[in-house]
């Protein structure tokens, strides 16, 4: 059992979670929420003090990144009373085999974007605070269109609601598999908000943005840095990417707070990317931004989900290590898995998992490009990272 948690630090959870299900067979499924959460309570990780029921965000709250006509859309269709055109839903990026419309589309999108805002109030009433949303990240989503599974903008809602209401700087950081377009899009213009996103390349992958070209427009210009990575990254290069991008434009810009997503879909067990990371990265992912938070923000950080499609081997041990960091006890995440957890994956799901918190590599694939791949990702650092070092920013 973990002692001295750190009781500023709150983990949003409800199962009320599980009513953001897109079909029966959707990739993108809310179970992954509920097993990291099962996880950390047989590791002894999470309190009953720490778990903070949200409530759904409001109208006005969603309309600070939405505009009206698409939330009114939201609000006013379900799956039992279907009467628009399938045209006007195709406007609004819904009715697709990605983004359906579903049952409770509204309250369950409106309940993850409420998470999101709880977590940030919390972070915002005092120093040293952070807290964790795995429901939020949905950063796809435009002010008028779902897209990638998302229907709401989580990421987008709160940083409206910081901008509305303070002076904060936020730096956005980015690390799953896919790009964050929904997010870089919304504030290309705004030199308030940085946004950092390493991802695998849009050349196969959806959504297809995220070059390095791509640097924000306006006042917003040299205020978004995408780091596309080549398919096949492995751990090595993309900690080195990861550390020299982050480090880099965290003293560049002097952020006031984080918000960070936390994609596990760049996993080697993932099938949603071509990228080919391990547990390795995903421990280095949030203790680096942990520990720039607290060199810059004073220790404001906001944490949230996103992609993961393994839902049973990788997600749940992915996103257990962003929690683990936030109360300085990511060391517990290391030899076997608590045998109630097990358990309960074969009683409850018949599901059988390798037992450690480590990756089983028996089904790594060892990719012979290393070198070259590489060599291509330290380029992509270095053109992302080019104004800053010229100091043409």
């Amino acid at each position: 059992m973990a002692k001295n948690l750190i009781n500023e630090n709150i983990f949003i959870y409800s199962d009320e979670f599980h009513k953001y299900k897109l079909s029966e067979d959707h990739p993108f499924d809310p179970l992954r929420i509920k097993l990291t959460c099962q996880l950390l309570k047989a590791a002894g990780c999470l309190g009953p003090d720490q778990l903070v029921d949200p409530a759904p965000a409001s109208k006005e709250e969603i309309l600070l990144a939405h505009g009206k006509d698409y939330v009114d859309f939201v609000v006013e269709t379900t799956i039992d009373a279907f009467t628009k055109s399938q045209a006007e839903a195709a406007h609004f990026g819904l009715g697709t085999s990605d983004t359906p419309i579903f049952k409770d589309m509204h309250y369950s999108a409106s309940l993850i974007a409420g998470g999101t805002l709880t977590g940030l109030r919390h972070v915002l009433r005092g120093n040293g605070r952070h807290a964790l949303n795995l429901s939020g990240g949905h950063h796809h989503a435009s002010s008028g269109k779902a897209s990638g599974f998302c229907i709401y903008n989580d990421i987008n809602i709160v940083i409206a609601y910081i901008r509305k209401n303070s002076d904060l700087k936020v730096l956005y950081v980015d690390t799953d598999a896919h790009h964050g377009d929904g997010v870089q899009w919304h504030f290309y213009d705004d030199p308030n908000v940085c946004k950092l996103s390493i991802h695998e390349t849009g050349r196969y992958l959806f959504p297809g943005s995220g070059s390095v070209r791509e640097r924000g427009s306006g006042k917003g210009y040299g205020f978004t840095f995408n780091v596309p990575l080549d398919a096949y990254t492995e751990d090595e290069s993309f900690k080195f990417v990861f550390e020299n991008s982050l480090s880099v434009v965290a003293d560049f810009f002097k952020p006031d707070i984080i918000i960070s997503q936390h994609g596990a879909d760049g996993h080697f067990q993932d099938h949603m990317s071509h990228l080919s990371l391990s547990l390795e990265s995903y421990r280095y992912i949030p203790k680096l931004i942990h520990k720039i938070s607290h060199e810059y923000c004073d220790g404001r950080w906001l944490a949230l989900g996103g992609g993961g499609y393994n839902i049973f081997d990788v997600v749940p041990r992915v996103w257990s290590l962003v929690w683990l960091e936030m109360n300085g006890i990511s060391k517990i995440a290391c030899g076997n898995l608590p045998q109630d957890y097990l358990d309960f994956l074969i009683m409850d799901y018949g599901k059988k998992i390798s037992n450690t918190w480590e990756d089983d590599m028996s089904s790594y694939l060892m990719i012979p490009r290393r070198e070259e791949i590489s060599d291509k990702n330290k380029k992509s650092l270095i053109d992302s990272m080019f104004a800053i070092d010229q100091g043409r920013i």
